[in-house]
């Protein structure tokens, strides 16, 4: 039996006006890889605002999959990058894919839309019901804990994970193992 876990997060176009300041230095450089970076132009070359607004939604609504509560978002270890047909797609690395390994979930899928100057982003994975608990890493089956207790994570594109990669997007499943 596994155990649905979805995050939601919308970010406005005008925090990435912000992080695309100039006075401000190369403050996006810390929450978007090189890749996403070159994935978020416009065909002229500037920066997309509404690809970048989503990139980082999709990374807070992964981020809430993980259930790090109180733990710095591990920016850098969580791509949202070109999947088969332009489909966002996942890659943890790092940080993000321990997390997702202990919490023992399946493959991620994301979704980012925008309009009128916002981008939401929905995440979804399951994580088995039955799994044995691990220490300092409690399941969704669990009962509710305390703010700033972690929860379950998530596990996509983890190595070690059958269904995981080290390898580009276009190898991933397009939907996880036991989904229509």
């Amino acid at each position: 039996m596994t155990q649905p876990l979805i995050g939601v997060d919308l970010v406005p176009f005008s925090r990435v006006r912000e992080l695309l300041d100039p006075g401000i230095g190369p403050l996006l450089r810390r929450y978007l890889s090189a890749e996403e970076l070159t994935v978020s132009r416009t065909p002229d070359g500037a920066p997309d605002q509404a690809r970048i607004a989503g990139r980082l939604a999709a990374k807070e609504a992964v981020f809430k999959l993980l259930g790090a509560v109180g733990r710095p978002v591990p920016w850098q270890g969580i791509e949202v990058l070109r999947g088969p047909g332009g489909r966002p797609g996942i890659r943890l690395s790092g940080r993000a894919a321990e997390l997702a390994r202990d919490a023992g979930l399946g493959p991620i899928d994301v979704s980012i839309s925008h309009d009128a100057g916002f981008a939401i982003a929905v995440a979804a994975s399951s994580t088995s019901a039955d799994r044995p608990r691990t220490a300092g890493h409690p399941h969704a089956s669990d009962p509710p804990r305390a703010a700033g207790h972690p929860r379950a994570s998530d596990r996509s594109l983890v190595p070690d994970h059958p269904l995981s990669f080290d390898h580009p997007i276009s190898q991933q499943p397009a939907t996880p193992k036991g989904m229509p």
